[in-house]
């Protein structure tokens, strides 16, 4: 592999790049105006939650109690916690949904026919979910009352339920999904880097370049150096847009944002090439893309609802698409500041993803080619 060649290919796109206003505008603008338009769309109902429950009365009421919230279809106590930096763990992680703290004096306080104090925590991160989880716990919480309070007692309510959203203190929708959308967007650099090596084909300059000592693997690296380096430009403007339109908090670190947006458009470039490899045409490319990106993003990928973990072909086919682990580094960046030790997993996830296509488009690519 000749480094000067790589370079050679990656001043060559960049040219490309930058006199065709299209491409340039599709690279580095479009995903800045998808993203502030598609963040006013979409609203969905959210059927199923994950509870974790930390007991401190620890009485046979309080037992009874998340016995009876978990004993429906909408709520499932997954975990238990000793304090709150296990709920804030348990959260980050996204192991649950929401978090219920029932303080001393629970199950005294039901039986002496006083309304019972319970702390429900939820995610803001994803706020659609927060407050469905919300609702959830409200009317669980009102079912199982009637099962543990005395006969002799008619409590008005029967509990005092305090709600608070961590990383989302309002629940603004916006907040949560602004930077869920950056996966969508981003998609973009990947449609362009699509789309440029099948204009080469349609336009006849692939067989030129092919006599020339370029190698594939300098050929493709170029390509996609090119449109990465320019889709880091895009990473910048949709988050001036997240942030001082949408006012969406950023809480972490710029250059980890950065790092990690470059790792999912390894993943995202490399499916695009080997999507491109068998495609010729520009048209036909583009609707692979679009089709194989942008519908799974919005509905598969966690952006709106979590993900059917129910469903085992649900839950193969969303760790499929990268996005789902974008918007988990996106949220966990932008509303948690969390750091990198907190995203290894997707950001492994998404590097091995982005290897294996690369690996997989050099292969393609070189048969191709005999």
């Amino acid at each position: 592999m000749s480094l000067r060649r790589t370079l050679a290919v990656v001043l060559k796109e960049l040219r490309h790049i930058t006199r065709d206003t299209r491409t340039l505008f599709l690279v580095t603008v479009s995903p800045a105006f998808m993203l502030f338009t598609l963040a006013y769309l979409f609203s969905f109902d959210v059927d199923h939650a994950d509870l974790a429950v930390m007991d401190l009365d620890r009485s046979q009421t309080a037992r009874d109690y998340v016995a009876g919230l978990s004993s429906g279809d909408t709520l499932s106590v997954v975990a238990f916690a000793d304090d709150y930096d296990t709920i804030d763990r348990l959260l980050v992680e996204g192991t649950v949904d929401a978090a219920l703290v029932i303080p001393p004096g629970f199950g005294e306080a039901i039986q002496a026919g006083r309304p019972a104090r319970v702390q429900a925590i939820v995610d803001g991160s994803n706020s659609l979910t927060a407050s469905q989880a919300l609702s959830m716990v409200s009317a669980a919480s009102s079912a199982v009352a009637a099962e543990i309070q005395p006969v002799s007692r008619s409590l008005a309510p029967p509990f005092d339920l305090r709600s608070r959203a961590w990383y989302n203190a309002t629940l603004k929708s916006l907040v949560s999904m602004v930077p869920g959308l950056l996966a969508i967007v981003m998609v973009l650099p990947a449609l362009a880097l699509s789309l440029a090596l099948t204009r080469e084909k349609e336009l006849g300059t692939f067989e030129g370049l092919m006599v020339t000592p370029i190698r594939g693997i300098e050929y493709l690296l170029g390509k996609m150096g090119a449109y990465m380096l320019t889709g880091i430009s895009s990473v910048l403007l949709a988050w001036l847009v997240a942030v001082a339109w949408f006012r969406v908090p950023f809480r972490g670190d710029m250059l980890l944002l950065i790092a990690l947006t470059v790792d999912y458009f390894l993943a995202s470039m490399g499916l695009s090439l080997v999507i491109s490899i068998w495609i010729s045409n520009q048209q036909t490319a583009m609707l692979i893309v679009l089709m194989s990106f942008f519908v799974p993003n919005f509905f598969l990928a966690g952006l709106i609802d979590p993900i059917n973990r129910e469903s085992l072909r649900s839950v193969l086919t969303s760790l499929a698409l990268p996005a789902t682990h974008y918007i988990i580094i996106t949220r966990g960046i932008f509303l948690k500041g969390v750091g990198l030790s907190c995203l290894l997993r997707p950001s492994l996830t998404l590097l091995g993803m982005g290897l294996a296509a690369l690996t997989l488009s050099l292969a393609l690519f070189k048969k191709k080619l005999a």
